[in-house]
Order: C-alpha cells, then structure tokens, then sequence
C-alpha cells in the first residue's frame, strides 16, 4: 500500500513544479495560448481562487477565535495579578518581534531587486495617510456589523475582543453562546482545512505565473526572505527573550533549555503550538513551576502568544510591498504593528493560519494577495522554526510568571 503524501510535501511539489513550468513558460513567444489559455485563463483561475478562498476566511475566522480565545480566560477578576502580567508579556513581546522585524525588513530590504509590480492587474491602493490618533480611535467601530462586512480588521479585532472578554466575565451565564462560538470555530477550522487542501494547485498556478513573468530573480528574493526571517527569529530568542528571563528571573537558563530539547522537538516536527502544550506542562512542572501558574499561562499562551509568527508578518508585508514596489509610511508600519500584535490573539495553534493572519496584515495596509503565494513555499520551513519560537516564549513566560508570583521551587529548578 503506498504511503499518501502528506499536504506539506504537495505544496513543496507544487512550488517545484511551478518554478519549472514557470521558467519554461516563459521562455515561449508571447500569443493566444500562453497569455489567453495559461496566464490569463487556467493560472488566474487557480491562483486567484485560491487567494480568494483565503481571504474569504480571514473575517470569521479571526473573529470567532479570538472571541474563543478571550472568553476562554475563566474570570478575569479572580485572575487578577497573573492574569494581567500574562497579557503584557505576551502582547508587549509579540510587539517587540513586529518591529524587531520591521527594523529588519526595512534595513535589509529582502524584496529588493525584484519586481512584480507588473503581475497584479490593476492598481494597488494604498489607504490615505492618518495621524497615530486616528489609527488608535479608528480602532473602535461604531457599527461592528459594518466592520465585519467590510472586513475592518483592527475594528473586528477589538469588537471580539471586547465580546470575549464580556463573555468571560460573565462565566457560566455566557456559556450558551460560547458554546456556539467554540462550535463555530471548529467549524472556521475545517473549512480552512478544505481551502488548504487546494494550496498545492494555488502554489503552482502563482508560482507559475511569478516565475514566467520575472525568471529566476525570485529565487534570490525567497532566499533572502527566508534568511532574514530566521535572523529574526534569531534575535528574540538570544536577545528578547534571554535578556528578558536574566533580568526578571536572575537564574541561568542553561535547565531551562535543556529541558526545552524535548518541546522543541514536538514543536519541529508538528508545526503546532496546540500539540506542544502537554510537553510544555510536563517540563514546567519539573523545573518547579506551581500548577496554578502553569496551568494558565501555557495553554494562553499556545492560543494568543505568536512572537515567531508576528516576526514572519512584519518581514513578509514588508516583502510583499518591495516586490510590488509599494512604499509604506509610518502610519502603514504602526497599523502592521497593532494588527500583527491583536491578530496574534486569534492565531489558532495549528500549522497553516499563519497564512490567513498574514492576508489579514497585508488587507489592513493594502497589499496584494497574491504575493503570498510566493511565499508558501518556503512557509512550512519557516513554520518549524517560528512555531518553536512562539512555544518557547509560553514557557519563558511561565518562569518569569512563576517567579514574581513566588511560585517557582528554584531548588528543584537548578536541580
């Protein structure tokens, strides 16, 4: 019985595939079959689709898990002082990765030198230019139905937010609804599942249609993106991270990472932040964290803690607007700031959603869809490392936590 090939090694076959057909594409003259047929015809079909069906998922999507995610937090009065210390370190670190990566994006420029400006039909528009004030109480809706219809991202972000939080508050008399909600969002879950069995053939078609427009001068791009990436990642752990649990804590974290190994590799192998959880319990408990800590800021954190995949936002949406050769004001940046750091609340801890934040970034400031379908590619590579990243900073969290809170045995953890 031959072994079926699992979704990741499809859609690295149809990057390959449509790098190959691709380059040979675009190497036959111009005429009806190549620009009608296959480009403008078959390509387009698949590949828009494709972004299509991803962008339609991004409202609900968003929207049902975060209000999940904030109503699930039990009572936010008995949570009290570890409650709040565990939103600002997840928030305040997952907007530090947005501009670590933003400094990095816009300093080493990894979409510079390639130009695709040219295959997205139509003008790209860029939102007019608002004071940091406006951007704040633009925040706001005053018609959240409006919101959601019109997909106001950072609008629909803290109306969902507001809503879990409501509901969490009003513990068991909310459970009806919250029912619904977590019902609806298994429901946003498979259907996102669905759309990404279709990833392989979008792939091929925007690969394609990348690569018989601009030749090999993407390769180099993807290159460096990835690169630049991983440095990201690279410099909030040893730097973000490291610094943070030296200075809170003032313990070595050579226990830490020894035992972190065996996370680490649940985390690579799955690309899941919800798969890592249990590990991640068992290791806190034996490097002498109280269950009461524990117990609350590993499975929050697997739901709203994304440093890993806030960095690959902000480095991305900055890759996509210089292939397309779009600029980004200030007022862009702070947008991809907040919306990369609240969407990181509704980032459901399963491989692949990274991809849907990501459009939802890229819709807040304008940007095209379809330069995600460059990046996919490489994005289950990227994934591994980020995943790891994000589950690493849950459990930082937890000692740091558990340590102010004196709920961490230091006997046991220097052990």
């Amino acid at each position: 019985m031959k072994k079926k090939l699992s979704l990741t090694t499809k859609i690295l076959l149809g990057l390959f595939l449509g790098f190959i057909f691709g380059l040979i594409l675009k190497q036959v003259p111009n005429g009806f079959i190549k620009n009608t047929i296959l480009l403008d015809g078959v390509l387009k079909v698949l590949g828009n689709g494709f972004t299509s069906a991803i962008k339609m998922m991004v409202v609900p999507l968003v929207f049902v898990s975060l209000v999940c995610g904030t109503s699930s937090m039990g009572d936010v009065k008995r949570l009290g002082r570890i409650g709040g210390k565990t939103m600002i370190f997840y928030l305040g670190t997952t907007a530090i990765a947005v501009i670590v990566s933003l400094v990095l994006g816009s300093t080493l420029k990894p979409g510079v030198g390639l130009d695709m400006s040219s295959v997205v039909s139509g003008e790209v528009a860029i939102g007019e230019s608002k004071s940091v004030v406006d951007i704040i109480l633009d925040i706001i809706p005053s018609n959240p139905i409006a919101s959601l219809a019109n997909g106001e991202m950072l609008q629909v972000i803290f109306f969902a937010m507001l809503l879990g939080v409501a509901m969490s508050i009003l513990g068991k008399k909310a459970d009806p609804v919250r029912v619904v909600f977590e019902s609806a969002n298994e429901i946003c879950m498979k259907m996102v599942n669905i759309i990404m069995l279709f990833a392989p053939y979008g792939v091929f078609a925007l690969v394609s249609n990348t690569f018989a427009t601009v030749g090999t001068d993407a390769i180099f791009a993807l290159l460096k993106y990835v690169s630049i990436v991983l440095l990201g990642l690279l410099i909030h752990v040893t730097i973000v991270y490291g610094g943070m649990f030296k200075l809170f804590t003032k313990q070595k974290i050579k226990p830490f990472i020894s035992k972190f190994s065996r996370v680490a590799a649940i985390t690579f192998s799955t690309a899941s932040s919800n798969a890592s959880v249990p590990a991640s319990l068992e290791i806190m408990e034996e490097l002498g964290v109280n269950k009461s800590v524990r117990s609350f800021t590993i499975p929050m954190g697997a739901t709203i803690n994304m440093d890993g995949t806030a960095i690959m936002q902000g480095i991305a949406a900055l890759f996509i607007a210089q292939i397309y050769n779009i600029d980004l004001g200030i007022n862009d940046m702070i947008t991809i700031v907040l919306t990369a750091t609240l969407a990181s609340i509704g980032t459901a801890g399963v491989p692949g959603v990274g991809m849907i934040m990501l459009s939802m970034v890229l819709q807040s400031v304008g940007l095209p869809l379809e330069g995600i379908g460059l990046i996919m590619g490489v994005e289950r590579i990227i994934d591994m490392f980020r995943t790891t990243v994000n589950v690493m900073g849950d459990n930082i969290c937890t000692l740091i936590i558990a340590n102010s809170e004196k709920e961490l045995e230091l006997n046991k953890y220097n052990c």
